[in-house]
C-alpha cells in the first residue's frame, strides 16, 4: 500500500501513515529535522487518500497548536 503525501503551507512534505482508524502518523519527508507527530483521524474519513491538502494541513495545524482539532460537528440521530 501506498502512503497519502502532501505539502504543507511552508513546503514540507509529509506522509501521511494510518496505522488505525483512530490515529494518523505523519511524517516529514522532506525536513528530516523534524519527527514524525500522531494526530487524530477525523470522524468522518477513514482513508488519508480521500481528505484533501486543506483537510490534512488543519489535521497537522491542530497539532502544532497543542491540541487536536475540532471534531466534525455531526448531530446523532440517536441522541437527544
Amino acid at each position: 500500500m501506498g502512503y497519502r503525501r502532501f505539502v504543507d503551507r511552508d513546503g514540507i512534505t509529509w506522509e501521511v501513515h494510518d496505522p488505525s482508524d483512530a490515529e494518523w502518523e505523519l511524517e516529514p519527508v522532506s525536513d528530516p529535522g523534524q519527527g514524525p507527530v500522531r494526530v487524530q483521524a477525523p470522524g468522518y474519513q477513514k482513508d488519508p487518500f480521500d481528505l484533501s491538502a486543506e483537510e490534512l494541513q488543519r489535521l497537522l495545524d491542530g497539532v502544532r497548536r497543542g491540541g487536536p482539532p475540532p471534531p466534525a460537528s455531526r448531530r446523532s440521530p440517536f441522541r437527544d
